[in-house]
């Protein structure tokens, strides 16, 4: 019997080691990510009274979590994975007898320095091509959008997403400009148009007349957003999707029946999200509408970046509300990410645009955001006539947030 007793106390404690060890070996559950379904469902139940988030949209099987990044290897912010890659290296080939090798007979010993010259040399010519004024990198008409390769389909419209080859809507809808990707040259300023496309906007065509490095942002409301979309990117404008979220004073001030809220789970957020997201296509990232109270809320402010992440978005957060946790999410994400400069219309505009101008003196870009009204619309078109002999370059927003990342 003693010998029994042994034997089934070995086997009770050997199992119950291994049940703690299958639980420290199994780590945390992957999260669930939400995607479309091919056949559009019902609404889901609950959230706030009246406004049932779109319908269409469940959850699959889970995905593997992503590598968390090694200690130290950070970006700045709003720099990352989103930079394009770097082409391969060539495979490296002995230099014939007597060329660029060192103590060799016949050696050209500063070969190197041959080089860098050169190199400064064609770094100078590419500098002088950069002049004041109006970013004039480009004189056509943006692609039409959607381009197939950047986008996924849904009951409700197209959402953006990252092409085979690594292709980002980001990258494919922006305007083209010389100065996103040099240093040097004249101070870059920007303006974000926005206010169009959410309750209460006008529908008629007051960005007329503006210069084409204007960019311009649509919010998710309203009829015909494709149309006027169109319309701004053949006139040259890069395109910012407004995302309404939620402000302090919540329901007092509401941003519209699909707002992200931080009541909500992240689920149902990431399903208003992709509603917003499917409206029209065409947008290089997305900007807030309102939003005080979410862009503070971590919970909430993380699983919307990892989502503009994964579908090839950046994010430019309007500077009006304390910036912190979106910083750090950005950051951790390796997001393309920057915060406005300047809100042009919280003031005398020919005030804030001298902050803008001075901003960009001081820093190298600046990035300024107004409501599209139509005096403020005119205002910024004469200003822009004025910007070459005061030494400074009006770029579009890509622009500037690119210029940033290589600072």
């Amino acid at each position: 019997m003693k010998a029994l007793a042994v034997a089934s106390g070995i086997v009770f404690w050997t199992l119950v080691i291994g049940v703690i060890a299958l639980i420290f070996m199994s780590g945390p559950e992957p999260a669930k990510v939400v995607t479309i379904d091919s056949v559009p469902a019902a609404a889901p139940a609950g959230g706030p009274a009246g406004i049932a988030p779109p319908p269409g949209f469940s959850v699959t099987a889970p995905r593997a979590p992503a590598a968390p990044p090694q200690p130290g290897t950070l970006p700045p912010r709003g720099q990352g994975n989103n930079v394009a890659p770097t082409a391969p290296s060539a495979p490296q080939v002995p230099a014939p007898p007597g060329l660029g090798v060192p103590g060799q007979s016949g050696a050209v010993e500063d070969d190197d320095e041959n080089v860098a010259a050169a190199a400064d040399q064609g770094g100078d010519a590419v500098l002088a091509s950069l002049v004041p004024g109006i970013d004039r990198s480009t004189e056509d008409p943006l692609p039409e959008a959607p381009l197939p390769t950047v986008v996924e389909d849904s009951p409700y419209g197209p959402l953006p997403k990252v092409a085979a080859d690594g292709s980002r809507p980001a990258d494919v809808y922006a305007r083209p400009s010389d100065y996103a990707s040099v240093q040097g040259g004249p101070p870059r300023v920007a303006v974000l148009l926005n206010g169009l496309g959410v309750p209460g906007a006008s529908d008629g065509d007051i960005i007329k007349g503006l210069p084409p490095p204007v960019s311009i942002a649509f919010g998710a409301y309203g009829r015909g957003l494709q149309e006027r979309v169109t319309k701004a990117r053949t006139a040259g404008h890069e395109i910012f999707l407004a995302v309404p979220l939620e402000p302090n004073n919540y329901p007092t001030n509401d941003p519209g029946p699909h707002a992200l809220l931080t009541t909500l789970p992240p689920k149902d957020n990431i399903k208003r999200l992709q509603w917003a997201m499917s409206r029209y296509a065409g947008y290089i990232g997305v900007t807030n509408y309102m939003g005080e109270k979410f862009q503070t809320d971590l919970g909430s402010v993380a699983p919307m970046f990892e989502e503009l992440k994964r579908r090839g978005l950046l994010y430019l957060s309007d500077g009006t509300t304390d910036v912190s946790v979106t910083d750090r999410v950005a950051t951790a994400l390796q997001l393309e990410y920057e915060v406005a400069d300047v809100q042009l219309d919280a003031g005398r505009i020919d005030r804030q645009l001298a902050k803008l101008e001075a901003a960009a003196k001081e820093n190298g870009t600046a990035i300024g955001v107004a409501k599209a009204a139509p005096g403020t619309v005119k205002r910024i078109a004469d200003w822009a006539g004025s910007l070459e002999r005061k030494g400074l370059v009006l770029v579009p927003v890509s622009a500037a947030v690119r210029t940033n990342q290589q600072s």
